[in-house]
């Protein structure tokens, strides 16, 4: 069966075409995927004839919701949901002044091994399709009833690592015809693959990116996150410089605070040296609870405190806001919960 939401807009033509209908059908049909469309009944653009020849063919939706969780704190709300294959994933829908923002998910489980995150207790699974990206998009936005135009593809999983399926989830999701979401409302986290962020900012240089840093030493960052052991700390940050060269654009550093761990004044101090002179920012995260760790987060307090200090050298920092949290929707509580 042809998932319709992972078919771009050419691709969709091309089907018409091999089904002897008109290439304009295609952009009706985006356009209904677009809006959530999940019953070809619905779809009154098309003949009945040619709905049922689709019914046999493809599927309209490709995941069903679980469970929805919401924070008696913030208002967020935490989807889990189920694939046609049995494997689940969660998805994250928060509200900004600026708008609503969602968290989606990119693979699932995750194969970085990040000690401070829950996404990578259980490994991976697999990778998410297009489709199964902008599907999340698509249910949370039907269910909620609110319009998303931010996105943040910093869920479970490493994006960068499915390289050729994020990048068909950005086409399909900025397409005018479609869902029509800007590239600069779209940011995509990177543990720091470095062979994949050059092509990632020749291709899309409007996309905002985030690097988990996490610590300014190589000792440091290979404790917290194994990726570390594969591409240097210095390795990094040299890539991270020749994006802001090739893009022109401010990277954001991710920088989860573990109590006693990183958040001494003189690792501070060192992360200020490192990042001298670069066009980044800093967002300082407090790490949240995982139940599998030993590891425990900073006080918020503190926080504010070393973001001043960064600041104070020049480094431009925040500390992050903290949602979700009592229904582990913040950041790096996502997981795979249901095999």
């Amino acid at each position: 069966m042809i998932d319709l939401r992972n078919q771009s807009l050419t691709e969709l033509k091309d089907l018409f075409v091999t089904m002897g209908e008109k290439p304009f059908r295609a952009g009706q049909l985006f356009r209904w995927i677009a809006r959530g469309a999940s019953d070809f009944a619905d779809i009154s653009d098309l003949s009945a004839p040619l709905r049922e020849q689709l019914k046999e063919t493809a599927l309209l939706t490709n995941m069903k919701i679980k469970k929805v969780q919401v924070s008696a704190k913030d208002g967020t709300r935490k989807y889990l949901f189920q694939l046609l294959d049995g494997n689940t994933v969660e998805t994250v829908l928060m509200k900004y002044e600026y708008g609503s923002s969602i968290c989606i998910s990119s693979q699932v489980g995750c194969a970085m091994g990040c000690k401070f995150c829950a996404s990578a207790v259980d490994g991976l699974e697999r990778n998410l399709t297009a489709g199964e990206m902008v599907g999340q998009l698509l249910e949370v936005q039907k269910e909620s009833g609110e319009k998303i135009n931010h996105i943040v593809v910093m869920g479970t999983g490493e994006p960068l690592a499915n390289y050729s399926y994020l990048a068909k989830f950005i086409r399909l999701v900025h397409e005018k015809d479609g869902l029509n979401i800007g590239l600069r409302n779209i940011t995509v986290s990177t543990c720091g693959l470095i062979s994949q962020m050059e092509r990632f900012g020749r291709d899309f240089p409007q996309v905002n990116l985030a690097v988990s840093l996490h610590a300014p030493t190589d000792l440091m960052r290979s404790a917290m996150m194994p990726i570390n052991e594969k591409y240097s700390l210095d390795e990094l940050l040299a890539a991270c410089k020749k994006y802001t060269e090739q893009t022109g654009r401010r990277i954001t550093f991710e920088y989860a605070l573990v109590e006693g761990v990183n958040d001494t004044t003189e690792m501070i101090d060192l992360l200020a040296r490192k990042l001298r002179g670069m066009l980044c920012h800093v967002n300082l995260i407090p790490m949240n609870p995982v139940v599998e760790s030993e590891l425990i987060g900073t006080k918020r307090k503190h926080a504010k405190d070393l973001q001043a200090r960064l600041e104070a050298k020049g480094i431009s920092a925040t500390v992050r806001r903290e949602l979700g949290s009592d229904i582990d929707a913040a950041c790096g509580q996502l997981r795979q919960k249901v095999k």
